[in-house]
């Protein structure tokens, strides 16, 4: 699981005690959990915050018409039909799914369920979420890099601007040590100048 950003579980359960006691458990692994207590009110919450869906379908409640229809909604939307989703039901697998083409990744888990077990399944389908959402990233930034690279032609003028700073450097260099070189000769010039401008006498008295 990320380090990052907590994962975000939509829990839909009708049983309170049941919802809240699986809420805890994976609050308690550093998960996000909004819970609702019938599929009718999944449909108000913003599906692109939910990273995975555990949805419980209740002996009952899974008998209701209007229960069923609201699951199937969840099930059949645009957007969640693509988060992971664990569906918690008595059958297997529950006759909801039969006639749904659903595009996302799909566990069921038949009730009585073991806790550890629903977390561990929790945690490969996020795990599997957070792959493929790198994987796409990574294709995205591939076929961008190549777009660009097609678009953008080979230019030399990166190459003639450096030759030409070259250049430049290279001039200022030889304009230095000619002035050096000029001004040595001028110094060794007036040495000797002054030296040999003196007397006799005068020089073999320095002598």
């Amino acid at each position: 699981m990320s380090q990052g950003k907590p994962s975000t579980v939509l829990l839909v359960e009708a049983d309170s005690s049941l919802r809240r006691l699986v809420a805890l458990g994976l609050q308690h692994r550093g998960m996000h959990v909004i819970e609702a207590s019938s599929p009718a009110h999944v449909l108000s919450f913003d599906a692109r915050q939910v990273d995975l869906l555990v949805l419980d379908l209740d002996g009952n409640a899974g008998r209701d018409r209007t229960f069923l229809a609201s699951a199937h909604a969840i099930l059949t939307h645009p957007l969640l039909s693509a988060v992971p989703t664990i569906l918690l039901a008595w059958e297997y697998p529950p006759p909801l799914t039969q006639n749904i083409a659903v595009a996302t990744k799909l566990k069921y888990l038949t009730k009585p369920f073991d806790a550890r077990i629903l977390h561990e399944t929790i945690d490969q389908l996020l795990l599997a979420r957070e792959a493929d959402a790198a994987a796409y990233e990574a294709r995205a930034e591939e076929l961008l890099l190549a777009t660009y690279s097609r678009q953008t032609a080979p230019s030399l003028w990166p190459i003639i601007t450096a030759a030409g700073l070259l250049l430049a450097f290279i001039g200022m260099m030889l304009q230095i040590v000619i002035t050096v070189v000029g001004l040595l000769i001028v110094a060794v010039a007036l040495l000797l100048w002054t030296l040999g401008s003196r007397p006799p006498a005068e020089k073999a008295a320095l002598a």
